[in-house]
């Protein structure tokens, strides 16, 4: 029964979110941004990460006696007992920390009143021990944790052979290795260590969602990502999440809903500590969002802004657990955003950019700068030309169980429809007409395994 209410909590939750992504930046501030409509929303008092103390004064504040305060949120006499005597030093599981949010949200005028009196804070909805936590904004490197080796070894992996291949081993991963540690029994977790590592993995879950074609299960892992991040205290992880969340948004013809995102996540990043790649990416996607909408200049300057930031500094360290952005990423970014302001002299030069970047062995990067380019080409009127690169695409492919490549060459196959009465063009679909059926058949059982794979809700 408790495992439902809880579960019941958290799916609601997800429901909510999935509706836009506007109820996502209001309803889950993270670390120091936090909207105004946050603000009407909860009133005065917000929490960012709850621990036993502040459990208390929510029970204390309610007046409910501790069998009445764990049956609002659906949890044993027993673990509410465990928190209030840990005190600052106890860390509710997210799951929890969600239902303590509702519970907050829920309560009256008076009840949040006799909270904050409790706790002795500012009507603010930013706590300044939040904004000034340098010590744990990364929440200790693990760099020799086998998490952290784990993760490493599923993206180099990644950018081989595709997600779609690999997205059951880090569901079975993150099943076995890590969910023991959050759920396997009554004790509280209290290294953050372990829930970042949670939020890492799980954003790595949703990215190989993405590539094998299921979005919706993605957005999931995103958001549940997202949850982690706050628990696990890296702030970092947190924004990149964000990006994340913004790339997706883009995938889902949402650039308003994607700049939202990107622009949450700089004013996280502007609390510290310092990425300089994190927040190149995070005006890529501001870009993409602005070229989405036309908006020419915009998308030019923030692409400038972006290319500045790869070139800046931080003595900051970075999270072991988000990727780099490098003058590649930054590349491939910069050809979407040409190619939907539709300047494929441009696209070109970018995508040339990215294939010189990205060696042959980063199979499925190097692929899409051939697609860029491809497409750029049959834009330009050298449909042959670019023929002759689409062989080396289909070849190189073969084994990358990546729906998002199939996309690309099933668009590029409309394209080169025009241009089918030269021999080459007509040759060239007819290979590709093959390689999608084939391919289709293939994704067909990626996408029937991450259904078999899904995690239970817990």
């Amino acid at each position: 029964m408790n495992n439902q209410r809880r579960a019941g909590c958290f799916d609601s939750d997800m429901v909510c979110c999935r509706r836009s992504t506007e109820p996502v930046l209001n309803r889950h501030p993270l670390f120091g941004w936090s909207g105004a409509r946050l603000s009407a929303r909860l009133g005065p008092v917000m929490v960012q990460v709850w621990s036993g103390r502040e459990v208390r004064a929510l029970r204390e504040s309610q007046r409910l006696s501790i069998r009445e305060f764990a049956a609002r949120i659906g949890v044993s006499e027993r673990m509410v007992s465990r928190w209030e005597a840990g005190g600052e030093r106890i860390r509710p599981r997210p799951i929890n920390q969600e239902g303590l949010d509702s519970l907050l949200a829920g309560a009256s005028d008076d009840v949040r009143t006799r909270f904050a009196s409790r706790l002795e804070i500012a009507r603010e909805p930013v706590p300044a021990a939040v904004k000034h936590r340098p010590a744990t904004a990364l929440a200790g490197r693990r760099t020799h944790d086998p998490d952290v080796l784990a993760m490493r070894s599923f993206r180099s992996a990644d950018l081989q052979v595709g997600g779609g291949h690999l997205y059951g081993s880090v569901v079975k991963y993150l099943r076995t290795e890590v969910g023991p540690r959050l759920f396997g029994g009554d004790d509280p977790v209290e290294d953050p260590g372990v829930f970042t590592a949670a939020a890492g993995l799980t954003e790595m879950a949703g990215w190989m969602a993405h590539d094998a074609g299921r979005d919706d299960r993605a957005y999931s892992h995103f958001l549940r990502a997202f949850h982690l991040s706050k628990a696990g205290q890296d702030r970092q992880l947190g924004v990149h999440v964000l990006a994340s969340l913004s790339h997706l948004a883009h995938h889902r013809a949402d650039p308003n809903g994607a700049i939202r995102f990107a622009q949450a996540g700089e004013t996280a990043l502007a609390e510290g500590p310092a990425n300089p790649e994190l927040r190149a990416r995070l005006l890529a996607m501001q870009a993409r969002g602005r070229a989405a909408l036309g908006d020419d200049h915009e998308t030019r300057t923030l692409l400038g802004r972006a290319e500045s930031a790869i070139g800046g500094s931080s003595s900051d360290a970075s999270s072991e657990w988000i990727s780099h952005f490098d003058s590649g990423s930054l590349a491939s970014e910069a050809a979407r955003c040409m190619r939907q302001l539709g300047r494929p002299a441009e696209t070109q030069s970018h995508a040339e950019a990215i294939i010189r970047l990205r060696p042959s062995n980063r199979t499925r990067s190097h692929a899409f700068g051939q697609l860029f380019l491809t497409a750029a080409l049959i834009d330009q009127g050298e449909p042959e030309q670019a023929c002759r690169i689409l062989h080396d695409v289909v070849e190189s492919t073969q084994s990358l169980g990546s729906y998002l490549i199939v996309q690309q060459l099933r668009e590029i196959y409309e394209r080169l429809t025009p241009y089918a009465g030269i021999n080459s063009v007509s040759e060239t679909r007819q290979v590709l007409a093959e390689t999608l059926r084939q391919r289709a058949w293939l994704q067909q059982w990626i996408i029937s395994g991450t259904v078999e794979t899904q995690p239970e809700q817990r």
